[in-house]
């Protein structure tokens, strides 16, 4: 492709509007140019990208014996309002009426649409297994789209969902799929980790997500340094550990006045004490009643463990005048001690502890030397914390260590959520109808690639990996009026052709720096320069986007080295 036949618009100052470096790329490269709030168009360099991310991601799934399917954007209500997520998933979902008054959404997901294919089309055992995807368009009305396509509200996502007739055979569907996701990232040139998951509005038992690593990164995962246990820090377990040791000879409960301190920063200082002597008290409201939460001073509530603890769907913090209501005292005086018909739920790290400094259930006062089970009553011990570095591991014990990711795919195992729904049963070898055992398998495709440039950039601009770069190699002669340097550019450019390389030929009539920024701003590999050394000496550069490393190499050699780096990925 000669790049004067070719649209692409590159900016040499960082757009206002970038959040992070993927969305400052992104616009800078003249991938993608924003239509509305969470909304892109993407440009022919973009185009490229996207095409080659989507391809990989067709040929693993089709390896791993998922089936291609287009399912409509446009979903109708009465689908939804069979699955009870109609009300339930939010204003994410976008709703709005046809000319004849029904309901319908634009699609965030396709759990309803493909169930409802399903047990239409299915009916016997014999059609099992099956697993259908596509690669297909979302909208979410995110409330604060951010991030240019890493969180957008129209976006490409590739989302596959297994049938099967019993557990054993959806365990063997999510396993294809794990493998399938793993194959598909690694082919990107992605530096990734799947990681344990909670399974959030979606729903189910179980789920993976995978992270891309990068110091950029939204998420956090939390690993162990010895183990292959991983875990969003949601979902991060953690493993047996000891309370702080009870004192031999307990002393009385002690009420101290402190005026005005409510954090764990000003209540310790104040008192002269650590963090991890100072239980917090935390109210929630649950579709169960008001429960109390605590954890050392150090620590803090994972309140998806405290949801999963107690089987609800949402766990809220109280709000103030329900704390006061409550405890008698303004948020940051709350305490165990006392509270009147609520369950208490604490963190396994106070177990077995005393001495511990807690709230009054009055302004300005707490207490000291407060026993746990001494003085109040302990419903449960959990794990109800977010893990921290150094924690051990729910696995081996070894220490936990946290990292920076980004999301770009999500499985789960749905089980029967949405079969027994929408209605979606097989008949069996005896003819008794079951429901369909169902799986769900998803990634973002748009996030795949900003997730790549956040995690391989430098302050020259994207560095794409070999996999999903727009072009292999770029060609620039310094001087397009030099003619030997055109004819030797073009030559090179011919060559590569022929050898099926995807070669850009910069042929503008442009200074050899602006050239030079483009073609290290838009993440090409390997540039091939052709300038006064060529004429004087025969030989071009050769110089690999990654490393910043240049060769020069005689102009016979160019064509067979570059064959030799691509080959060898060396680039």
């Amino acid at each position: 492709m000669r790049l004067t036949q070719f649209l692409m618009t590159t900016l040499r100052d960082d757009p206002a509007e970038a959040e992070v470096v993927s969305h400052r790329l992104m616009l800078r490269a003249g991938m993608i140019r924003k239509l509305a709030a969470g909304i892109y168009a993407t440009l022919p360099l973009g185009q490229r990208v996207l095409h080659k991310t989507i391809q990989i991601i067709r040929e693993e799934m089709n390896r791993a014996g998922a089936l291609e399917v287009t399912l409509p954007i446009v979903q109708p209500a009465e689908l939804w309002y069979e699955s009870r997520r109609w009300d339930a998933y939010g204003k994410e979902l976008l709703r709005f009426k046809d000319r004849h008054e029904r309901e319908f959404c634009l699609g965030p997901t396709h759990e309803e649409v493909i169930t409802d294919i399903v047990r239409n089309v299915v009916s016997s055992y014999r059609q099992l297994p099956v697993n259908l995807y596509q690669i297909n368009t979302k909208f979410r009305d995110e409330i604060r789209p951010r991030f240019g396509v890493m969180r957008a509200r129209e976006f490409l996502m590739k989302d596959a969902y297994s049938f099967d007739r019993d557990e054993a055979g959806a365990e063997q569907s999510y396993k294809k799929m794990y493998d399938a996701y793993c194959a598909i990232f690694s082919r990107l040139g992605l530096t990734f980790r799947a990681v344990e998951a909670d399974t959030g509005p979606i729903g189910g038992s179980f789920s993976h997500e995978f992270m891309v690593l990068a110091e950029t990164g939204e998420d956090i995962i939390v690993s162990c340094t010895a183990c292959e246990y991983a875990a969003n820090l949601e979902k991060a377990e953690i493993g047996d550990v000891q309370g702080v040791p009870a004192l031999a000879a307990p002393q009385d409960i002690v009420r101290v006045a402190t005026p005005g301190k409510k954090t764990v920063e000003e209540v310790t200082s104040f008192l002269g004490i650590l963090p991890t002597s100072l239980i917090k008290t935390l109210i929630y409201e649950t579709s169960q009643g008001i429960v109390a939460a605590l954890v050392r001073g150090d620590h803090e509530v994972n309140e998806v463990k405290l949801r999963s603890l107690l089987g609800c769907e949402q766990v809220t913090l109280a709000s103030e005048e329900r704390i006061a209501e409550v405890t008698h005292a303004p948020r940051g005086f709350a305490g165990p001690i006392g509270l009147k018909g609520i369950r208490i739920f604490a963190d396994r790290a106070i177990q077995g502890g005393c001495d511990f400094v807690t709230g009054g259930n009055e302004t300005d006062v707490h207490l000291m030397h407060v026993c746990p089970d001494r003085d109040f009553q302990v419903t449960a011990y959990a794990d109800l914390r977010v893990a921290v570095d150094g924690d051990p591991c729910p696995r081996c014990g070894k220490p936990l260590k946290t990292f920076r990711g980004i999301e770009v795919g999500h499985i789960f195992k749905l089980g029967t959520k949405y079969s027994n729904a929408l209605g979606a049963t097989y008949l069996d070898e005896q003819g008794v109808a079951q429901p369909i055992i169902m799986g769900c398998y998803g990634i973002g495709v748009g996030r795949t690639i900003a997730a790549a440039i956040e995690q391989s950039h430098d302050d020259n601009g994207i560095i794409f990996p070999k996999a999903i770069a727009p072009f292999s190699v770029v060609v620039v002669p310094v001087n397009i009026n030099d003619t030997t340097q055109m004819k030797v550019a073009q030559t090179i450019y011919d060559q590569l052709q022929a050898q099926a390389i995807e070669v850009l030929l910069d042929d503008r009539d442009e200074r050899p720096g602006s050239k030079f920024i483009d073609a290290d701003l838009i993440g090409i590999p390997l540039r091939i320069t052709v300038g006064k050394n060529t004429v004087t000496r025969g030989t071009v550069d050769i110089k690999v986007r990654k490393t910043g490393s240049v060769e020069h190499v005689p102009v016979e050699q160019a064509v067979p080295s570059i064959l030799q780096r691509l080959n060898a990925v060396l680039v």
